[in-house]
């Protein structure tokens, strides 16, 4: 019997051994990215806007890349979204919603010009802050993003099993909406990681709606900016079609396609953002952090 014993624990023992050496050989594997550390030598602040019902968490990828290559990075939860803690029913106002927004703009040193990058409706946001804060902005990039035109329907983004709440009544239009996980599944993080789709399960929110319709763009400030729009070829949210109905009706500076991407772009492809972001701000930035 203790013979018997002695040869089990040398069993475990060795299966321990074995365990430990499988851990430190999968571990110590080489990482498939680039070293990127260090590349850059003009640091840009990049200022990132999350889509309707997500947060600044779905930047998490790209905003590490950015910053492992030397820039400053601002990723934004504005309200009701990620961990803000203001709940949608209390967002009344648009001027609201972006809130987190402004205050960082307002908050800029006088010298200082960011670039802002939107994903899906957050594209409706910075075209807001386009117009207003012109002069602090050196480029904006519209990642498969809302990109305001004469036009456009924002109704196109939103799929059959989203979740609308109607807090004034049903009589009255909705007043925000929920990505349903059937939607997200396969319309918005069908090419993404299983990890990426769960974590999106359990963190996305209802998304307050507003009518962005009213808002004027201008030339003289808005049409200051250069903007730069991200295509994704297999985004079924932000459809190919409507892609490139608003780079027809109104022509951004450029126009960039990454290829094997889905609506969530950072996630699917986030070293071919990264590096079309690199090159954005190369390009647009004129202005070198302190």
């Amino acid at each position: 019997m203790i013979q018997k014993m002695e040869n089990m624990t040398e069993m475990l023992l060795l299966l321990f051994l074995l365990f430990i050496c499988l851990a430190k050989a999968s571990t110590s594997t080489p990482s498939p990215l680039p070293n990127i550390h260090n590349q850059t030598q003009s640091p840009k602040h990049f200022v990132l806007i999350h889509g309707a019902c997500h947060g600044a968490w779905s930047w998490y990828k790209v905003a590490t890349l950015l910053k492992d290559s030397g820039h400053r990075v601002t990723a934004l939860d504005l309200g009701a979204s990620g961990i803000n803690p203001i709940q949608v029913e209390q967002l009344p106002s648009l001027s609201e919603f972006v809130e987190p927004l402004t205050k960082l703009m307002v908050s800029l040193p006088p010298n200082e010009k960011v670039i802002l990058v939107a994903h899906s409706y957050g594209g409706a946001v910075i075209s807001i802050f386009m117009e207003r804060f012109s002069q602090k902005i050196s480029a904006a990039v519209y990642v498969t993003a809302i990109m305001s035109g004469p036009t456009l329907n924002y109704s196109t983004i939103f799929a059959e099993d989203s979740q609308f709440r109607y807090d004034k009544g049903t009589s009255n239009p909705a007043t925000s909406f929920i990505l349903g996980p059937k939607d997200m599944a396969t319309s918005l993080y069908q090419l993404s990681p299983p990890e990426d789709f769960t974590l999106g399960l359990l963190l996305v929110r209802f998304a307050p709606l507003y009518n962005c319709d009213v808002i004027k763009l201008t030339k003289e400030k808005y049409g200051t900016v250069p903007r730069v729009f991200i295509v994704s070829h297999q985004d079924h949210t932000v459809v190919l079609d409507l892609q490139k109905y608003m780079i027809k009706n109104n022509p951004p500076n450029e126009v960039k396609v990454i290829n094997g991407s889905d609506h969530m772009v950072m996630l699917s492809k986030p070293m071919e953002l990264f590096f079309h972001l690199q090159n954005i701000a190369e390009k647009y930035h004129k202005h070198k952090l302190g």
